[in-house]
């Protein structure tokens, strides 16, 4: 693809739930370096950078992300948006890719899919989400430079400060708004109750016990029918998706 395509994917030390869990282990990679390596692999995309706080604690991550060979900038641990926004802004990125770095086992094929499907509709905005089918833990947005920008110069709630792409889908034509026009990438199969994303212990236990059986090479389809087929959905299904998004529009009012 002639554009450029810049990777964001936002981390930090400061979990509520499960503090410092980029940084856990599984065999000899922490789960920020799997989920980087994994995203190495997109065809369609740029370059990679990880967003990361200005916070001291959070040197440990600028640090590791230079180690594992992707660029990282620092930014308001609770204004994303600005973080993702001046990232951005210096790389003179066509479109941005959202992902976060709680989502090891993200697919870079499909990565790359929801790239194409996006810039060959020429849509604002798109993802894999507006429809929640996939596992949560493939999350993966893709959109415009300038729809960042309306956002970041635009958004006023504390939750869309929070949550980067929260008022581009809060203002969308697929949610009957009128700034931008959005486009799902569906999926086939309803496999929104499974989880391989990382908030809690009993997360990283599943997805420990993916890497230990399945290594780290799979696709996002071969990790979630082994969770399907070993029954192991009863690990982590008591937790409700998107929590945080949750808690930050009930501080709103």
């Amino acid at each position: 693809m002639d554009a450029k395509i810049l990777l964001i994917t936002q981390a930090r030390l400061g979990s509520s739930r499960l503090p410092g869990k980029v940084l856990k282990k599984i065999g000899e990679k922490s789960l920020i370096q799997i989920h980087l390596e994994r995203l190495k692999k997109c065809k369609n995309v740029s370059e990679i950078i990880v967003a990361t706080t200005i916070k001291e604690e959070d040197n440990i991550i600028f640090d590791k992300a230079i180690e594992y060979g992707v660029s990282c900038t620092r930014g308001s641990e609770l204004d994303v948006l600005d973080r993702y926004y001046q990232a951005a802004r210096v790389k003179n990125a066509d479109w941005i890719v959202r992902v976060t770095s709680d989502c090891p086992l993200i697919d870079p094929d499909l990565v790359d899919k929801v790239i194409s499907f996006v810039i060959e509709n020429d849509k604002d905005y798109g993802a894999n989400i507006l429809i929640e089918n996939y596992p949560d833990g493939q999350d993966i947005e893709v959109f415009k430079f300038s729809t960042l920008e309306t956002a970041w110069s635009k958004a006023e709630l504390l939750s869309e400060r929070e949550h980067v792409t929260l008022f581009i889908r809060n203002n969308s034509d697929i949610n009957g708004g009128d700034i931008f026009t959005a486009i799902n990438y569906n999926c086939e199969e309803d496999y929104s109750k499974i989880r391989m994303t990382v908030d809690e212990e009993s997360d990283f236990e599943l997805v420990k016990v993916l890497i230990n059986e399945l290594g780290i090479e799979k696709s996002w389809i071969d990790y979630t029918h082994f969770i399907m087929s070993n029954n192991l959905t009863f690990l982590n299904e008591n937790i409700i998706r998107n929590e945080g998004l949750l808690k930050s529009l009930k501080n709103d009012k």
